[in-house]
C-alpha cells in the first residue's frame, strides 16, 4: 500500500468535507437510482458516502477506507446526520480494498471511487478490484484531479513552485498526480468494457471561494503529512513551506483570483458484464 500523501491533518479533512455528490461525482449521479447498493472507496470523512446514500435510498451504501482518522470522521458525520433525524443505510468500514474485495465479491450495483486511484502504485489493479467487488450489471465509477492541468490567475510565482513540490512528493510515495488524464487507459488495461471517459472541473474564483480554497492550501502546505514529507525529502525546507504558504494567500487576496481544478472520469462495466447505460 502507498503511503497517502496528504495524511489526514485538519486542514486535509476540511477540504474533504466539502465534497458532495453534487459538486463531484455529477457524473454519477443520473445512473444512481433508489434501492441500489454502493460502495464508496475511500470515503474519507464520508461527505460523498451519505449524499450518496441519500440518492438511493432506501439502498445501502458502504463506506470504505483504510485511514481510521477518516472513518471517525466519517463516523462523526454519520452520527450527526442520525441525530438530525435523517435515517440513511449507511455502513463505514476501516480496512483496505484487497481485503474487502475478498470477501464481497459481485455485491455492489456501484463502486465508486474519488480522488483514490491517483494515490495508488497500482491503480490497474485496484480497479479490477473494484469490479470483481460489482455485480454483472454494475457500474465501477472513478474520477480524479490532473495536477499538471491546474490553471490559476495571478501567476503567482510559488503556486508554480507549489505545485512542482507536490507533483513530486506525490510520485515518492507511489501515486501518479496526473492521474486525470489517465483513467481511460488504466481502465482499459484493467479489463474493464463499456468506458465512457469525461472531464469536470471545480472553479474557484469568488471572494468566498478563494478564502476557503486559498487558506486550505495555505494551512495544509505548512500542516500536513505533504508538509513533513516535502521537508524530510529534501524537497523543501521548513523556510520554503512559509514562502509557499505566502503565495497562497496572496492569490486568495487577489480580487481577480481564479484557479481551476480539472479532473478526468470514468462509467464502466465489470468485465464480462452487460455495456453501461446511456
Amino acid at each position: 500500500m502507498s503511503p497517502y500523501t496528504h495524511g489526514h491533518a485538519e486542514p486535509v479533512l476540511r477540504s474533504h468535507a466539502w465534497r458532495t455528490v453534487a459538486n463531484s461525482a455529477g457524473y454519477l449521479a443520473p445512473q444512481l437510482r433508489p434501492g441500489m447498493r454502493v460502495l464508496d472507496v475511500g470515503c474519507g470523512p464520508g461527505t460523498i458516502t451519505l449524499d450518496l446514500a441519500r440518492h438511493v435510498a432506501p439502498g445501502a451504501v458502504v463506506g470504505l477506507d483504510p485511514a481510521p482518522a477518516a472513518v471517525e470522521a466519517a463516523s462523526a458525520a454519520l452520527a450527526a446526520t442520525r441525530a438530525s433525524g435523517e435515517a440513511l443505510s449507511v455502513e463505514l468500514v476501516c480496512g483496505l480494498l484487497d481485503s474487502y474485495a475478498g470477501d464481497h465479491a459481485a455485491e455492489f450495483d456501484v463502486v465508486h471511487a474519488h480522488q483514490v486511484l491517483q494515490h495508488l502504485a497500482d491503480p490497474v489493479a485496484a480497479l479490477r478490484q473494484m469490479s470483481r467487488l460489482c455485480r454483472p450489471d454494475g457500474l465501477v465509477a472513478v474520477r480524479d484531479a490532473d495536477y499538471a492541468a491546474f490553471s490559476w490567475f495571478p501567476e503567482v510565482p510559488a503556486l508554480d513552485e507549489w505545485r512542482h513540490l507536490y507533483r513530486t512528493v506525490a510520485r515518492s510515495c507511489g501515486g501518479e498526480p496526473d492521474a486525470g488524464r489517465r483513467l481511460l487507459s488504466w481502465a482499459q488495461q484493467a479489463g474493464l468494457r463499456s468506458v465512457r471517459a469525461s472531464a469536470s472541473t471545480w472553479c474557484f474564483a469568488t471572494p468566498a471561494d478563494r478564502a476557503w480554497w486559498g487558506g486550505m492550501w495555505a494551512d495544509r502546505i505548512v500542516d500536513s503529512d505533504l508538509a513533513r514529507r516535502a521537508v524530510d525529502d529534501g524537497v523543501a525546507s521548513t523556510v520554503d513551506l512559509l514562502r509557499l504558504r505566502r503565495g497562497w494567500q496572496e492569490w486568495a487576496a487577489a480580487e481577480d483570483g481564479w484557479l481551476l481544478v480539472p479532473h478526468g472520469q470514468i462509467l464502466a462495466s465489470p468485465p464480462g458484464g452487460p455495456p453501461t447505460a446511456d
